[in-house]
Order: C-alpha cells, then structure tokens, then sequence
C-alpha cells in the first residue's frame, strides 16, 4: 500500500513541475495566439541561470530561494525582450511563422548555453532545509517533493486571484476570449503582449530553477519537457489555466503509475491518452472553440495560380542543371543532392496538407518513417526486390494516413497539429520498442538497392525521376478539381458544405494523399541509407519538414522545394563550418522570418507580382 501511496505522490510532484511550466504556456497562447516552442528554452535557462546564482550565493537558504526567484526573473525578463525585438514583429505573419521564429530561438538558446555552462551535467545543490525525507506508511518521500506538490495548488490559487482580482487579468482573460474585441476598446495590445510573455517566461523559468535540486541541468532540458508540456497545455485547453492543472495531475499521475501498469506503452501512454482526449474533447478538457472560426471565409487565403512562362522556363533550367550534375561533380555533390530530392519530396508531401489542405501537422514524419520500414520489412522479410518492395512505402504510408487521418480531419489548428503528434509518437514508440519487428533502437541494417541500383549516380537519377514526378503529380491534383474542392474546404468549410462538397471526406483524402507521398520519400531514404532507425519517426523528423514548408512558403507551389534545398544545404555546410552551428542557423531561421513573413518563395513571388502588376499568376513562383 506504501509504495502505491508513495508513487501517487510522486505523481503529484511531476503533476507541480509540469504545472508551473505548462501554465505559462497555456497564457501565452491564450492571449497571443502564438505556440511558443522555445518555451522549454526558457526552463532550461532558468535552471542554468539558478545553478550559477545560487553557487554564487553560498549554501544558505536565502542565498538558495534569492537565487531560484532571481532566475526566474532574469528569464521572464529574456522572454519579454524576445517579445519586443522578435515577435512584435511579426504578429501579422501566420501563425506557424511566429513558430518557426520561436524555433529559431531555441536553436539559439542551445547553443548559447552550450557555450557558457559547457556540455556536461551541472548537478545542483539541495535546498536548504528541507534535505531528509518523511516517513509515510512503510515508505519514504522527499521534504522537497511535498514543497512541490503545496506549490500546485498555491500557484494555481494566485492565478486566480491575478487573473479575476486585478484589472490587468481582467484584460487578459478579456484577450483570451476575443483579443480583436479587446484592441477595438483601447487596450494597448503591445504592453499587454509584453507582460504576458514576461509572466509565462517567469513561470517557465521558476519551474526550471525549482526542478535543480531533482535533477541535473543539462541541454536536453528543453526538448525532454517541452513535449509533456504541450501534451498538458493541449489535453487541458488551449488558453485554460484550470484546464492545464487537471491535465498535469493527469500526466503526472500516468508518468508515476505507467511504467508499474503498463510498462510496454510507457514512452507513448501520455501521447495515447492526448489522442483519446481530443478525439472525444476536440477542444481538450476545459478548452473552448475559437471565438472566430474561420468558416466565414475571414481567414481566406491568397489564389494558388499556375507560374507564369518564365518561371516555368526557370524550373526546367534547373532540372536540366540537375541532371547534369553527375557529369561534372564528385560523389559527394551527387550524395548531397540526392538526399536534397527526397527531402524536396517529403516537404512537398507537407506543404500539400497545409498549403491546399490547411492542415498544419507536427507529425508528418509518421508517414516517413512508416514508408523506411515498409521498405526495409519487406526487403528484409520476404526478399523482395528492391522495386516492389519500394512500391510497399507508400502503399504502408497512404494506409497509415487514411487510419490516422479519420481522426484528424475532425480537427482543426494546433488541435489537429497535437493529434498528428500523437500519432507520430505512438508509431515511433512502436518502432523502438517492438525489437523483434524493428530492431529496436539497432534499427534494420543492410537495406541496399538491387545491383544496377548500387551506383551512387544511377540511384540520384532513380530518386530524382520519382521525387520530380512525385512533386509534379502533387502540383497536378492542387489544379485539379480536387484541390479546388480541398481549397473550398480550407477557406470556408461552410459554404463549401452549402454547395455539396463533403469537407470532411475530401481532407481525409488530401491527408492520405500527402502521406503516401512522404511514404515514397521515406522509402527513397531508407534504401539511400541502407538502414532504417526510429529517429525517422521522431519529432525532430517532423519540425525538419515543418522547417523546409515555412522557410520557402506556404501559399506558394515551389516554397518547399526552396526551403528543402536551403534548409538541408546550409544544416550540412554548418555543422562542417563550426561545432556552434546551432546557433548560426538559429539567427538565419530568425532572419529570414524577419525579412521574409510569408517564405522566401512568397516574397520573390509578391515582388514579381508588383512589377508585373497583370500578372497575378506569379502568386505561385
């Protein structure tokens, strides 16, 4: 019975730390609509910031808790700045720019605190005081974890008095439920804006600084919490402070227990449980629709036209170059190039889905790595040739996208996004996990191409013929009436329903659509690798192709090809360059953002149009 006693605890100590982050999440999205992934940033500095004060400090109980508030400080403060200087900026841009801009951050952040506290781990002091443990039953429970689980409740408490005691919270829960209302009264949205982030970033930091004496600072701080706190700001609601406390005593108490009760599904219980939640909740436990859905056309976007003749000279000019390209260079221009197609690919797959569909998805790589295996079982289990065995990518693919797509077509923006998520990671789950199938974290070795394939230059034609013909077959259906029907969807899902289109089975369409192309482009890398490992479904597989779609544009046919070539191009001649190439990509990411809110394709496409005032078709570039 203790060790039950003991472990819900336990829970409710995770319950708090993923609280004190995930509420300053859930505000800042409320009121400025923006899905800051360099949240978990601000916790890992907040944990860094609180190691070097409080070593400054001695060993006394004040010099521990001044530090630990100090921290918290210097981060809200570091948030606000970066409200000021970088998303003020951009408050225009679409939604998903402003998150790659926050992406931007924390490749920055990464390296920066790679360079001042270095790459091991800073373990940190034990707060003063409270340094034994209680006895409970049989069992025994850390003084501090009871500081941490009072702490939930009590902050949660203060919320609610700032937020319906206080005029400022008067207008934030104002902002949270019709921001546009609020700036038509007077409100200077700008000093609002600011103190939000200032706030959220606090928090973010004080839950960072509070967790040093459980745990070691170290730079995967960031990416290891940021996850669970978007699952708690999502299952709770997006914008619901109350909402976000239920949901972190949800996925504290699933951590604390899952791994006794379900030790097999232990990595991908709390994403198990998120699917399930928006699947029946579609807005999560506490959270409220958007107070103005898009279905009255507001949010329209621009016409997907055909390029004009010039630029469609242009493209063929460099296919040409690119066919060419084995004549003159090495094998590892040929390489490179060959891995750019099939990135081109997969990006173009994504941009089918957001750009015609506006479907944004966190979890394309779902697809990708579904087609590697697909590839790679097949070889590897029924000696396949390599051709069949490359036509089961997308089949595997398109067959996962029509599965996971019924549920996500039911949704709409950062709840769809979530969802896509949380199906990327129940199938990277699988793959680590399921070692007989899989290979676990080994992965499957020795997936090669057939003989006449082996040559590194026949395989960059092979690739290159399939992705062109890929992308040009996605490029046809965005003109067919399909894509038109899919357009009708994104724009205005009611009128399209008035006139007999059926919205919701023409994006599940277009969802399965994009997924068997990413498929094809997983099978490609699989065979170009000669290897197929879990990290093809993994989270940063999905922010690589998210990252490619936003760079180039997604209100243009050629963005992802551009912002594929450039993003993996500039990664690979970074990380030869310099060991801190995070943070040079990092300020490129930021600058690009800056110069260009719609993609760099949606500039050069938007210049075209304003020196070709009739040529409304250099929309697309």
């Amino acid at each position: 019975m203790s060790f039950y006693v003991i472990q819900f605890l336990n829970g409710l100590t995770t319950a708090a730390s993923l609280f004190l982050v995930a509420s300053g999440l859930s505000l800042i999205f409320g009121v400025t609509r923006i899905v800051n992934f360099a949240h978990g940033s601000f916790y890992m500095l907040g944990a860094y910031i609180a190691w070097s004060l409080v070593g400054r400090a001695g060993g006394g109980a004040l010099g521990f808790w001044a530090g630990v508030l100090g921290a918290a400080l210097i981060v809200g403060v570091v948030g606000a700045a970066i409200e000021i200087v970088l998303l003020r900026r951009i408050y225009q841009a679409p939604e998903l720019f402003q998150l790659l801009a926050t992406f931007g951050v924390v490749l920055v952040v990464q390296d920066v605190a790679l360079w001042l506290w270095g790459s091991e781990d800073l373990l940190g002091p034990r707060a003063p005081g409270l340094k034994g443990a209680v006895e409970i039953l049989d069992g025994r429970l850390p003084e501090y974890n009871l500081l941490m689980i009072a702490l939930g409740p009590a902050l949660l408490g203060l919320l609610w008095l700032l937020f319906h005691r206080t005029r400022w919270g008067t207008l934030v829960r104002a902002a949270t439920e019709d921001r546009e209302m609020v700036a038509a009264l007077g409100v200077d949205q700008r000093l609002l804006f600011t103190s939000v982030f200032f706030l959220g970033s606090f928090l973010a930091g004080l839950g960072g600084a509070l967790q040093l004496p459980r745990d070691a600072a170290n730079l995967h701080m960031d990416l290891n919490i940021i996850a669970d706190v978007f699952v708690v700001v999502v299952v709770g609601g997006m914008g619901s402070v109350a909402g976000a406390f239920l949901a972190a005593v949800l996925i504290g108490e699933l951590h604390a227990f899952g791994i006794v009760l379900f030790p097999k599904i232990t990595l991908v219980l709390v994403f198990l449980v998120m699917a399930v939640v928006l699947v029946v909740r579609p807005y999560g436990l506490l959270g409220t629709p958007p107070a103005h859905p898009r279905a009255t056309g507001a949010g329209i976007e621009p016409v997907i036209r055909p390029a004009p003749r010039a630029l469609a000279l242009l493209g063929l000019a460099v296919l040409a170059i690119l066919v060419a390209v084995p004549l003159v260079a090495g094998p590892y221009a040929v390489a490179m190039l060959t891995e750019i197609a099939i990135l081109v690919l997969f990006a173009a797959s994504l941009h089918f889905m957001m750009g015609p569909g506006g479907m944004a998805s966190f979890g394309h790589a779902a697809y990708f790595g579904v087609g590697a295996y697909g590839v790679a079982l097949v070889m590897k289990s029924f000696a396949a040739p390599m051709l069949p065995a490359l036509a089961a990518a997308p089949l595997a693919a398109g067959l996962a996208g029509i599965v996971f797509g019924w549920f996500c077509v039911r949704l709409s923006g950062v709840y769809l996004a979530m969802l896509t998520l949380a199906f990327a990671q129940i199938c990277w789950s699988v793959a680590f996990q399921w070692v007989a199938v899989t290979g676990g974290d080994n992965g499957l070795l020795g997936v090669w191409p057939a003989e006449w394939a082996k040559d590194r230059t026949v395989f960059y034609y092979l690739a290159l013929i399939l992705c062109t013909a890929g992308v040009l077959l996605l490029r046809r259906v965005i003109y067919a009436p399909f894509g038109y029907a899919l357009r009708a969807g994104r724009d205005s899902p009611l009128r399209a329903e008035a006139i007999g289109i059926n919205v919701m089975a023409v994006q599940w369409g277009g969802f399965a659509f994009a997924a068997l192309f990413a498929g094809l482009a997983g099978g490609l890398f699989a065979l170009f690798k000669g290897s197929v490992f879990p990290t093809y479904l993994a989270i940063s597989k999905s922010v690589d192709a998210l990252l490619m779609v936003l760079l180039g544009g997604v209100q243009t046919i050629s963005g992802p090809i551009i912002g594929a070539a450039l993003l993996a191009g500039l990664e690979e001649q970074l990380i030869r360059a310099t060991a801190y190439w995070r943070v040079v990509l990092g300020l490129v990411i930021i600058g690009l953002v800056l110069a260009f809110p719609q993609g760099i394709a949606g500039f050069i496409a938007a210049q075209w149009e304003r020196r070709s005032p009739g040529r409304e078709a250099a929309r697309v570039t």
